[in-house]
């Protein structure tokens, strides 16, 4: 039966490894360079600020955002990323595609796949407790889910694991 069954071979020509720059998303990376390497593809980091990060000082007409405005953040998130692909991705063979978005992680992290032909998408889990979680949803649980390619996802060595 298994000599009937034809494989198909899997071609990975742009692999997308979103960041929060926080320590749980770079094991990650890791895993992202090793493919890129195994399967000769573009990597492309991604950072998204999270428009929900503004908080508002009343709500009506005269609601005014509490914190600085979203160019400011997305201008800290280019200076950051900068550093960031240069300290953990100085290694690799081609120059890695970063781009830095803002609105909902969840959702530009799937448009950005959608609009790159992302083959793959790499993403670590920060793994949660159960109420965190559906307080604030994952991130990664919904890229999962709504993804239009293959999604890897990394849970760090360092995470314990708690039957839910």
């Amino acid at each position: 039966m298994w000599a009937e069954r034809k494989i198909m071979a899997v071609t990975i020509r742009n692999i997308l490894v979103p960041t929060d720059f926080s320590e749980l998303s770079k094991p990650a990376i890791g895993y992202a360079k090793g493919m890129a390497d195994a399967f000769d593809a573009q990597l492309h980091c991604l950072h998204v600020v999270d428009d929900a990060y503004q908080y508002w000082s009343a709500i009506g007409p005269e609601s005014l955002p509490v914190g600085p405005p979203p160019e400011e953040m997305i201008a800290l998130g280019r200076k950051r990323m900068e550093r960031f692909c240069a300290d953990l991705f100085a290694d690799v063979k081609r120059p890695v595609v970063s781009h830095v978005a803002y609105g909902r992680p969840f959702a530009e992290i799937i448009a950005y796949a959608r609009e790159n032909n992302i083959d793959l998408i790499v993403m670590a889990t920060h793994g949660r407790g159960a109420i965190a979680h559906v307080l604030l949803g994952s991130t990664t649980e919904k890229v999962v889910r709504k993804a239009p390619c293959a999604v890897l996802t990394i849970r760090s060595a360092d995470q314990p694991f708690a039957m839910p």
